[in-house]
Formats: structure tokens, sequence, C-alpha cells
């Protein structure tokens, strides 16, 4: 396992404000993806967890008191995460923890977690086991399924589409996804005509394309990441296919733009973060975050930034620094976020609207908004 990377401003202010005796800090643990292929999406949960600290540094802390990111590179694998939420617990002595990772290395950190009594909120990992670790894991985006329910309401309620191929990326986030979509599909009298599966370092898909084409479907719902759904969607788009194509959040990021170029305009996603927000918490985040870091918002940003605010509420209404007494607070929580409203059910999972995100212009721009409660629901064991 690599040392802890101290590479956030937020961070080393903490560190010198021990140094010098001027206050305490309070430590939050950050498993983060900052080399590897999720490197960039790592680096932007990072700058938004940052913005999060300095904006709660900036009100006061807690009592006073700074609070301090303790940052560790977990490359978004299982065998990192495992050892660094050992040395958060044991050596760093963290009062609570986010993961700003995926699904992989967060179902594997968070047992840990879990067994040392420590509070730990996935900030965008979907996979539905990561709360099951136990009370004292919560989730502050949607679990995969619950996002693949909105698409199918999308698809079959709002676009009509009756007949619809299914792109799945061979993980758990794309597995998530495409089993809530089945889940529901029937009830918006969707038919899944074809699923095709492909593999995380896929780039090129001519064999995917040519038979989607030929099924002639009314929309794609394709599961993937910005760094393949980019190439996949230019390559459907190259290949004539014209139907909607519907992504989820793993596409809500400027990059898949870049990549995909004019193939990008019309693309439809579920995701968490509404650039068309009137929400002044929203807009606020957008404009301090894109000042901060001169880069567009998106949504692994949003929902990192999300998970620290949780936790900053948390500690100023529990009063105390206390583990139980913090998961307690976590656990009865309601925050406006740059992400929605956030509260939690029994089992820590998030409630709230899903948005709707379309590609226009070469930027992502609101498309509609999923307020369905019940459809939304999420599992409560």
């Amino acid at each position: 396992m690599k040392k802890a990377k101290i590479i956030s401003a937020v961070v080393m202010s903490g560190l010198l404000s021990i140094a010098t005796g001027h206050a305490s800090s309070i430590k939050i643990g950050f498993n983060v993806p900052l080399t590897g292929f999720a490197a960039a999406d790592g680096k932007s949960a990072l700058n938004g967890a940052e913005l999060a600290v300095e904006q709660a540094n900036a009100a006061g802390g807690i009592n006073g008191d700074s609070i301090v990111l303790v940052v560790y590179d977990d490359q978004a694998s299982p065998k990192e995460a495992v050892p660094i939420a050992q040395k958060l617990i044991e050596k760093d002595e963290v009062v609570a923890a986010i993961s700003g990772s995926y699904s992989g290395s967060t179902r594997a950190a968070a047992g840990i977690f879990q067994e040392a009594g420590v509070p730990y909120i996935a900030a965008y990992a979907v996979h539905p086991d990561i709360t099951r670790a136990g009370n004292y894991v919560f989730r502050t985006s949607f679990v995969g399924e619950v996002q693949g329910r909105a698409g199918a309401k999308l698809m079959g309620e709002t676009l009509g589409a009756k007949k619809v191929s299914v792109i799945t990326l061979k993980n758990d986030f794309g597995k998530s996804l495409a089993a809530g979509l089945k889940q529901a599909a029937s009830n918006y009298g969707i038919t899944i005509v074809s699923e095709y599966e492909y593999g995380i370092k896929d780039r090129q898909f001519g064999p995917i394309v040519s038979k989607v084409k030929s099924d002639k479907p009314d929309a794609i719902y394709a599961t993937g990441y910005f760094f393949t759904a980019g190439p996949l969607v230019s390559q459907l788009r190259a290949a004539g296919i014209t139907v909607p194509i519907i992504g989820q959040e793993g596409y809500d990021s400027q990059k898949f733009i870049d990549i995909a170029g004019a193939a990008a305009e019309g693309t439809i996603i579920t995701t968490s973060l509404n650039r068309d927000s009137a929400s002044i918490e929203t807009k606020n985040f957008i404009r301090e975050f894109e000042s901060k870091t001169g880069n567009k918002a998106d949504m692994v940003a949003a929902s990192a930034h999300t998970a620290v605010k949780v936790i900053v509420a948390a500690m100023r209404q529990s009063g105390s620094m206390d583990k139980a007494a913090l998961r307690n607070a976590i656990s009865a929580t309601s925050v406006v976020a740059a992400t929605g409203t956030i509260s939690f059910n029994a089992l820590g999972e998030v409630r709230k609207d899903v948005q709707v995100q379309i590609v226009k212009d070469g930027n992502w721009h609101e498309h509609s908004v999923i307020s369905d409660s019940k459809l939304l629901a999420p599992p409560n064991e």
C-alpha cells in the first residue's frame, strides 16, 4: 500500500494548526483513486471534498476545531482499500470516513469501518451490498438498481421507447444498473431485445455496434464511465444509429463530451447533479468549484462535497466526536446539498430525486427530473 498522500491544502492547513497549537483538528478519512484508470474521477472527487472542508472551516469548523481530510490513493482497487481503511482507523484515528471511489474498493472497505464502529459514507459507489455491511455505512448517491429503474421510466414513459438494446459494462457498476432496468422495464412497456457486455479496458466496440444496429431498437441503455462511454457513443453514432442513448452518472463529466465530440449531442443520463438547478446550494457549489479548480463541476465532485457536508452537519448536530453519537446523527440527518436534500432510510440509503441531464451545445443541461418516490425507493434491508 502506498503512503498517505498529503496533497490537499486543507490537510496541510490542518496539520499546521496542530503544530502551532492554534486549534485542534478533527480527522475525516478519504479513500479515493488518484492513480490508475479512475484517477480523473478521483481527482474531481477530491476537489469536491476539499471544497466542502474549506467551506466548513471558514464557517468555524466544529466548535472552533478545524477539519482535516486524511487522503489515501486506493487506485479503485479492493486490495488497496482494505489496508487503507485499517490505517485510517488505527493510525490516523479518524472520527469518520468517506469513499470517493468506485464500488469494488468501497465494498471492501465498508466492512472494515463497520467492524471498527467508524461511520463511513460512500459518495457515489452504486453497489447494493455497500450499505449492507452494517449500520455505520451510508450512501449519498443512488444504489445502482434505483438508477436503472429511473432509466426504464425515462425511456418508456418520457421517450416512448418500446424496444431497447442494453450494453452493459461487466463490473459492479454496470451490472447493478442493468439489473434495475430489467426490474422495471415491463412496467413501462419496454422489451429488452438484446444485451451485450464489454470489459472496462475495451475501447473498440465494432461487433456490439453492428449487432445493435441490426436490432433496430427505439433506444439504447448503455452503462459505463466517461472513458468507456465516450468511445462507445462515438462509434454508435458513426455507424448511423440515431436513436436516444441513455447513460448514467458514470457519463457525468465534461470529459465524456470531450471524448465523444459532436456525437455526445443529445446523450441523456440519470445522475445526481442538475447544472441548471434553481437551488442556491447547487448554484453556489458549481460556482465555487469551478472557481477553485478551473474545471466544470461533475457528479463525483458534487457527491463528495455532499458526503462531507453530511458528516459536518452530523458533527455539529451531535455536539460530540463519539462515533456512535455521530452515526446516530448521520442516520437522522436532513441536509440540503448540491445533489439534493439528503436523508437516509434504515439501511443508510439516500432518498432523493433523480436528475436527468442531456448534452446540448457541448454542455450538460437539465432534461427532466424523476420524482417517483415509489419507483426510487432504495432497499431497506
